[in-house]
């Protein structure tokens, strides 16, 4: 058997003969790891390494077609180990790498009951994973779509998406599988039944007939209410971590909210109130939910001139999804009616809302749902008529990264009056923190960069930006507490899409209210990101519905920093309304070729000629 510090033994001379057998002889280029065990002891080698040092070494091969074809002083595959493999090994072993564990090192964590220390676990289960060892693309991905999940919240709403040539758009369900008790179906009803459209001040803008008016205006009421209900399934699942799993901070379940009526006050009476503000019976219902300032918790104007989501009916029941992710207590899939708010709540219930990027085990396996997932979700709901494009992570991460990188490099040769092209790149700036400009000075020109997405839709890019403007700060050591301290000792990165934070022993940071050093961290974040998001970014969309949805995923940004101000309080969330607007960017009150010198005269801009 091959050990830590020797691994020229006959255990990996053999390893090496099979891998040339599987390469060579049988053409064999699916191997992904090669593995050494004797059951305790594990060594993982990665296949590139073997193929790079093994497969395309000539002369190796060479020798090893020559010993398989008999053509050497021996057939014995001790030859092979001792004439061939074993003196080419002691010429490379410094370049093999290799991952080992040992079995009975996690004995303890494997076998007693106590499951506080299951967390030991967690590096062990990553590693034998089919994603890893198998090297498979990760289920949970942020930039893929949950299939299951987005087909399951359809039906819920009553919709259903179709194939038109290249295009898969979201429509309406055929008549003879509408249900009443659809989110979409139920609005439909009563602003028909109740003459909704006719307070409409421009009806046109809905639809040219009553039944595309009608459609119209019940998705957009269903999604307006559906984005509220996602967001505080969010909200719940960073309560729940925040206090180490504590349930009791659950409150979008039917103990809690038993009808439409009591989502409607949990809307506008729980969240858009100040604790002090509400009244004693919803305080008793609703006391560990916070308070949050933000217009998603306002009446819209097309819910105050139609339907509020109390005005849906709460005896209405649908028909379980074919393919739902519901088990009844045989672990079957449950089949039958389910009243639709109760269906809501245990479909969501059924997924992990939880924060990516946090390092826990799982009691229930649950598919995690995050931002990102939600905001392609919505995007496809919101081009139910054209069709659209949800730009993938990989990119817009590359975007940002590219362009923002070198508009900083810009805006600090530009502030600093510095010879342009002295300051070429993030780390020209970095050597000029703290003893040529402050932290201070630093961050106010990377606050002053400002970035426009013309056609937004559900915010991806504003939110890459977001992240990839605190990697920023964070390389240049410029993030600071509200008192001044650095955050340095930290790191902040974008992987998937996602900011990573982790402390000096490349732990990943989790919010604890109850820990001061904590409490710094996630305030400072939440201020940053805050600051970030009123000053910097702004957005342009043609679609009302994608701008509802890309304050909503800024919104969901913060949310990840949100923190205590006193013991019950969180601190509230920002309203953004006036970044993120509604609008048609390709449109404008001058020409392609007009002459704009007179009108930028008007607000003291002077247009001059360079060479």
């Amino acid at each position: 058997m091959l050990t830590t510090e020797k691994l020229n033994s006959k255990a990996f001379q053999e390893l090496v003969l099979y891998y040339l057998r599987e390469r060579i002889i049988h053409k064999n280029l699916e191997i992904k790891h090669l593995i050494v065990t004797n059951i305790n002891e594990w060594f993982i080698f990665d296949a590139t390494i073997f193929d790079r040092l093994f497969a395309q070494n000539k002369t190796l091969v060479q020798q090893f077609e020559d010993f398989e074809q008999g053509r050497l002083a021996d057939t014995k595959t001790d030859f092979f180990y001792k004439q061939i493999a074993e003196p080419f090994i002691a010429t490379i072993t410094a370049e093999i790498t290799f991952t080992y564990f040992n079995l009975q090192d996690y004995q303890k964590p494997l076998k007693n009951a106590d499951k506080a220390d299951d967390n030991l676990l967690i590096a062990l289960f990553k590693l034998l994973s089919p994603e890893h060892l198998l090297k498979l693309p990760f289920a949970n991905d942020s930039n893929s779509l949950d299939k299951r999940f987005y087909s399951e919240l359809l039906h819920i709403i009553g919709l259903t998406e179709t194939k038109e040539g290249s295009k898969k758009l979201i429509g309406r369900n055929k008549p003879e599988e509408r249900y009443s008790g659809t989110i979409l179906e139920d609005a439909i009803i009563h602003l028909d039944s109740r003459d909704k459209l006719g307070r409409l001040e421009k009806p046109s803008q809905f639809g040219n007939t009553t039944a595309e008016r009608l459609f119209s205006v019940g998705l957009e009421l269903a999604i307006t209410w559906i984005n509220r209900i996602l967001f505080l399934k969010l909200l719940e699942a960073q309560l729940i971590n925040y206090h180490k799993g504590n349930k009791s901070y659950a409150f979008l379940n039917t103990d809690k909210v038993k009808s439409y009526d009591d989502l409607d006050r949990l809307f506008f009476q729980v969240l858009a109130r100040r604790y002090d503000e509400r009244n004693e019976a919803i305080k008793a219902i609703f006391e560990k939910v916070p308070y949050l300032n933000s217009s998603l918790f306002e009446p819209t104007d097309l819910e105050q001139t139609t339907l509020f989501i109390s005005n849906l009916s709460n005896d209405a029941v649908i028909p379980v999804f074919s393919q739902t992710v519901l088990k009844d207590q045989q672990g079957k899939k449950r089949t039958g009616p389910l009243a639709t708010l109760e269906y809501l709540f245990a479909f969501l219930n059924a997924y992990d809302f939880s924060s990516e990027g946090a390092e826990d085990i799982q009691e229930d396996n649950k598919t995690l749902i995050n931002a990102s997932v939600l905001g392609l979700i919505f995007e496809k709901i919101n081009g139910y008529k054209d069709g659209s494009f949800f730009t993938p992570g990989f990119i817009t991460m590359y975007m940002c990264r590219e362009t923002i990188r070198k508009a900083v490099v810009q805006k600090f040769n530009e502030s600093l009056l510095i010879p342009e092209g002295e300051i070429k790149t993030i780390d020209d700036i970095y050597g000029l923190i703290p003893h040529k400009i402050s932290r201070k000075q630093a961050n106010d020109i990377v606050n002053s960069i400002k970035i426009c997405d013309p056609a937004v839709g559900s915010g991806h890019f504003l939110v890459s930006a977001l992240n990839e403007m605190i990697a920023v700060k964070n390389d240049l050591k410029i993030l600071e507490d509200k008192e001044g301290r650095s955050l340095h000792r930290y790191d902040i990165e974008v992987v998937n899409d996602e900011l990573a934070v982790t402390d000096e022993e490349g732990e990943l940071f989790e919010y604890n209210p109850h820990n001061k050093e904590s409490q710094r961290i996630q305030e400072t974040l939440f201020n940053e990101k805050q600051t970030i998001i009123e000053n910097c970014l702004f957005g342009v969309d043609i679609n009302a519905n994608s701008v509802k949805i890309c304050r909503l995923r800024l919104w969901i940004e913060l949310l990840k920093n949100a923190y205590y101000k006193n013991a019950t309080e969180l601190e509230t969330l920002p309203n953004i309304d006036i970044n993120i607007k509604c609008g048609n960017s390709l449109v404008s009150r001058f020409a392609l070729d007009a002459d704009l010198k007179q009108a930028l005269k008007k607000v003291n801009i002077l247009l001059t000629a360079t060479a």
